[in-house]
């Protein structure tokens, strides 16, 4: 595959200690379109050091592959689990800092944000995100993997690429004062008075 025909190629990342997902998208303009999509299985590895020397690798060789721009992953969201959160922020901290490693530009997104981003609802559940995907991507149910983990990847990916794409809004002037200062030519002087009676 001819990556240099896209403007932007964007690695979405879903973090995991047990499967870790991840996407690849290639954007031109507005359009994007699903480079590849998969996970990487953790489970066979008994150690979690191990799973986590397998994600630094596995996520390495996909940027020295793909070579995309931009990564985005999701941020763990906040459990009863202590000790399932912070394997999970472990797991998320190794797939950045083998991109970062690399000078790859990294963005998180919240859960909610990235569900909101690409069905309009942040509570959708993973089945509603994979059949939005499937619409927006015109992808077949042959390409969405059996681990959702891919697809949550892929809406990491695309979040990221609506997240960026969106104008910046220009901060306005916080006082009157600094609207004139700004603006000199559009303020009209003040007129005195005219006490000439």
């Amino acid at each position: 595959m001819d990556l240099k025909q896209y403007q932007r190629i964007i690695m979405g990342i879903d973090p995991g200690t047990n499967v870790m997902g991840y996407a690849v998208i290639g954007v031109n303009g507005k359009k994007a379109e699903v480079i590849v999509l998969g996970v990487i299985e953790l489970n066979k590895f008994e150690s979690h050091y191990k799973r986590l020397h397998r994600i630094f690798e596995r996520v390495s060789s996909l940027a020295s592959q793909y070579l995309p721009d931009e990564v985005a992953l999701e941020a763990p969201f906040f459990g009863k689990n202590v000790q399932s959160m912070l394997k999970l922020g472990r797991a998320q901290g190794v797939a950045m800092a083998a991109v970062l490693n690399r000078d790859i530009p990294v963005a998180e997104y919240a859960p909610r944000t990235i569900k909101m981003a690409v069905t309009g609802n942040g509570q959708a559940s993973k089945e509603q995100v994979a059949n939005m995907l499937r619409h927006l991507l015109d992808l077949s149910h042959t390409e969405i993997p059996k681990f959702m983990d891919a697809t949550d990847a892929l809406a990491v990916a695309l979040t990221h690429l609506y997240e960026t794409g969106k104008p910046e809004i220009a901060k306005g002037p916080k006082s009157w004062a600094e609207f004139i200062a700004r603006n000199p030519n559009r303020v009209a002087p003040r007129r005195r008075p005219d006490n000439t009676d």
